[in-house]
């Protein structure tokens, strides 16, 4: 496998990053995952950053040891891939990185456009692969579940993918517990390459995959990937209670606001504050070192809009917290509904 042409040596990290294992595969991946979803085109979403800048990150995660990047195709519609690819391909070696990918989103005005067919996931996986700039993909996983697609099909194609050398690993996100179980099975049942992780919702917000998903996962000895570690900027003291924001995001984000709101989430985020102004810490880190020590996490899922954002996320994986300090940050929590994925209508 090729990989990227005329890569630049991968600097040598200034922090001494604890690597894991992406589950239980031999896979071994920093505890904190870069993701990609704020670099790409302004007309994709007023918050999201342009090459420069998202390069300059890409950079200090590579120093700070980070070797694990997640983007999507349906990111910018493809923009965020060509920036991570270009980035990677400047700044790093190949073979000392780790690129996942997704497929399901849409990517044209087609019928065959999205979803999880074969045909589509073929014609993604190759638009992907340009895209980034390599000749293999580490981990490619389907961006939710697709009522309009048999499972088995979906299956069998991604394990062509693996077969033919495309892909290396298979990773899945946000669904029902029972959805998940049921690919699993089938991979067994058919000798298929089976999913090694999850990328869910999960944060000190929203704790709702600890019923199901998360003792599924570690049953299965499935590497669990939270999307949103920081609630969409919540936890990181961006979001000053109702009609109080700061950032760009938090002005324009309309997700944001199917998936928080509710008062006990700023609760949530005022008692991360306050604990990380009593250890001297962000929140962010607060918020992160909680994830972190949750069984069966395996690496955060972090979108950073600046090169700080790195450095803190990277301090927080050494950061323990105190009983007291956990008793204080998860007392608050309220039971929400289903937030971050769908079921048939």
């Amino acid at each position: 496998m090729k990989g990227f042409f005329g890569a630049a040596k991968t600097p040598s990290p200034s922090h001494s990053m604890k690597y894991v294992t992406l589950g239980r595969a031999g896979l071994k991946v920093s505890p904190i995952c870069l993701g990609a979803m704020s670099f790409g085109s302004r007309q994709w979403q007023a918050w999201t950053l342009p090459e420069q800048p998202s390069r300059a990150i890409v950079q200090r995660a590579l120093e700070l040891g980070i070797n694990f990047f997640d983007t999507a195709d349906v990111y910018s519609t493809g923009l965020s891939e060509e920036i991570l690819g270009r980035a990677l391909r400047d700044f790093a070696t190949r073979d000392q990185v780790v690129i996942a990918t997704k497929v399901n989103g849409p990517m044209g005005p087609g019928p065959n456009d999205r979803g999880l067919s074969r045909k589509h996931i073929f014609d993604a996986v190759h638009a992907s692969l340009r895209r980034l700039g390599t000749d293999y993909i580490d981990l490619y996983q389907i961006h939710r579940w697709d009522y309009e697609v048999p499972i088995e099909e979906t299956l069998e194609a991604l394990n062509d993918l693996v077969r033919a050398g495309k892909v290396l690993y298979l990773g899945a996100s946000s669904m029902f517990a029972w959805e998940f179980s049921k690919a699993l099975h089938a991979c067994e049942r058919h000798g298929w390459t089976r999913f090694v992780s999850m990328q869910n919702h999960y944060n000190l917000i929203y704790r709702e995959e600890e019923r199901e998903m998360l003792p599924l996962c570690r049953l299965e000895g499935i590497a669990v990937l939270p999307w949103s570690p920081l609630a969409r900027g919540l936890l990181a003291g961006k979001w000053k209670g109702q009609g109080g924001v700061e950032t760009v995001r938090a002005k324009s984000d309309e997700y944001s606001q199917r998936l928080y709101y509710q008062e006990c989430d700023f609760e949530i985020a005022r008692r991360t504050a306050d604990v990380a102004r009593a250890r001297g810490v962000t929140p962010s880190q607060i918020a992160l070192a909680w994830l972190l020590s949750q069984p069966g996490v395996t690496a955060p899922v972090l979108g950073a809009t600046e090169p700080k954002h790195v450095d803190e996320a990277a301090a927080s994986v050494d950061l323990s917290l105190e009983p007291d300090e956990v008793r204080r940050l998860e007392e608050g929590y309220r039971p929400h509904p289903v937030l971050g994925h769908e079921s048939r209508k």
